[in-house]
């Protein structure tokens, strides 16, 4: 079991932001979140989208720390990666 967070490196209305993943299944990211106050309209499908000030938080809370290339690279070899399409679909 890990639930992953990146560094926060993306900007969107005026702050930067971060992603959380789990790397063994969508229910224990959502049941993460959840313990930890995200709300669920950060759920992107296969990831949530975590505001910067936020992160500490979840790194106090148990998410592990790693690059997005390696937060990806795990998520795929879960087999939890959707496509942008399925992201739409699922978030929405």
């Amino acid at each position: 079991m890990a639930i992953l967070i990146d560094e926060a490196r993306w900007w969107f209305q005026g702050r930067k932001w971060c992603h959380m993943v789990s790397d063994v299944s969508y229910d224990e990211l959502i049941e993460f979140a959840d313990a930890v106050g995200i709300p669920r309209r950060g759920f992107q499908g296969d990831h949530y989208d975590i505001p910067e000030e936020y992160r500490p938080e979840m790194i106090v809370a148990g998410a592990l720390v790693v690059e997005s290339r390696e937060l990806v690279r795990r998520l795929r070899s879960a087999g939890l990666r959707l496509s942008p399409q399925q992201r739409r679909e699922r978030s929405g």
